[in-house]
């Protein structure tokens, strides 16, 4: 069995931010020599998620207000916040977009159904953070 471990580190532009890594997550598991297998890609920060959606762009801003609505950035709405935080409507938002995805590698590919897409999720971004990208298989 081989495993290819990877961390890729992003930063994004914005506050909150949805970007496609698909391409950059291909290429590892094009170069891990892995034929038949599993890919994990996660998001290392509790204000992050990774997820598998369509590359659209109205489904993204639908994203980023409904989940707006559920967790709105308020700083007095949160207990978090008291401990001189700002972000607690980060981590809501984290949990429920999810930590991280498995996609199955077949045939030395990313083994997808149709318009999926993987994407880093940011709610508390411009800054640095990781994404560990690990390919195990034969």
């Amino acid at each position: 069995m081989n495993s290819v471990t990877e961390y890729l580190t992003l930063k994004t532009r914005k506050k909150i931010e949805f970007v496609n890594i698909t391409p950059t997550v291909a290429k590892i598991v094009s170069a891990s020599g892995v034929r038949e297998g599993l890919c994990l890609v996660n998001a290392m920060h509790i204000t992050a998620s990774v997820f598998i959606n369509d590359e659209e762009p109205g489904l993204k801003k639908d994203f980023q207000e409904w989940l707006e609505q559920l967790a709105p950035y308020a700083l007095e709405h949160y207990q978090h916040n008291l401990t001189g935080e700002d972000n607690a409507h980060a981590h809501l938002k984290r949990q429920v977009m999810g930590r991280e995805v498995v996609i199955a590698v077949t045939k030395g590919r990313l083994d997808f159904g149709p318009w999926e897409q993987i994407f880093y999720g940011e709610f508390d971004g411009q800054r640095p953070k990781r994404v560990l990208v690990k390919v195990v298989g034969e």
